[in-house]
């Protein structure tokens, strides 16, 4: 089945496989999206862009394909992790309401914490050798591989019984923050010190890094995650026919990502 690539850079195209057609577009330009949509069966949509196209961009999409997959939060999810005021989910609950109202078969695949976060948390520290420092280190999550998310929107997207489903996607099992952070220090076979912060300090660290919005979300959730197992789910499972990966699978095949230059 051919596949075509939507990218708001037309240097994106270089990471993509050399079969896929790389088309350059800008949801906040509807219209920029045809050439990419003609033709298409369906589409895998993630919002990356500013708000205010958002009806626009979808009714483009209502015009061209019969199905959409759509990524979107786990807002719906009662677990209180998930049900901290979050600017973005209520961006997804609003596209979800007009996918929903164009008619277009959908599937709404909901990633809880994804695995790779932890590249950009804590690898820094790791790589320099340092003291991984981090607020909630008891905070439960259920990290996801992200190659498991990929997966499944591939199967969602390109297999037909999929219509009208609504997924949230986690790993296999619930551990705390500091827990991740030893199960990265076995896969670099050495002990990684973990030191709780605080979160002031943690919103000062953050400052010119994160919006401030976003900071105070991540530190509600964890701090509603303490004392609780992570929601946990069977959809990965379900769809692919397979067990998820563990955080330890991901650890050990990004190691590297974590070892320093010296």
């Amino acid at each position: 089945m051919p596949v075509s690539a939507l990218t708001h850079r037309s240097e994106a195209a270089a990471t993509l496989p050399a079969n896929v057609e790389v088309f350059t577009g800008d949801l906040t330009v509807p219209e920029s999206l045809d050439p990419a949509l003609k033709g298409a069966g369906a589409a895998f949509l993630v919002w990356t862009a500013p708000p205010h196209t958002t009806a626009a961009a979808v009714d483009r999409l209502a015009a061209y394909v019969r199905r959409v997959v759509f990524l979107s939060s786990p807002h719906r999810t009662p677990h209180p992790f998930f049900q901290q005021p979050n600017h973005m989910a209520l961006l997804h609950a609003d596209i979800e309401r007009l996918i929903a109202a164009t008619g277009l078969e959908s599937t709404i695949i909901r990633p809880g914490m994804l695995a790779s976060n932890s590249l950009a948390w804590w690898a820094p520290a790791i790589r320099t050798g340092k003291v991984v420092r981090w607020p909630y280190g008891a905070a439960e999550t259920a990290p996801v591989d992200d190659r498991d998310v990929a997966a499944v929107a591939a199967r969602t997207l390109h297999q037909d019984g999929y219509a009208g489903g609504d997924y949230v996607l986690t790993g296999p099992e619930s551990l705390t923050q500091a827990a991740q952070v030893d199960v990265i220090g076995e896969a670099l076979v050495r002990r990684i010190a973990f030191e709780e912060m605080t979160p002031d300090e943690f919103r000062s660290l953050s400052e010119g890094t994160a919006p401030s919005s976003v900071v105070d979300m991540l530190l509600a959730a964890w701090s509603a995650a303490v004392g609780q197992p992570a929601y946990l789910t069977t959809a990965v499972a379900d769809i692919l026919g397979k067990a998820p990966r563990t955080f330890r699978q991901w650890a050990a095949d990004h190691a590297t990502a974590f070892i320093g230059d010296s």
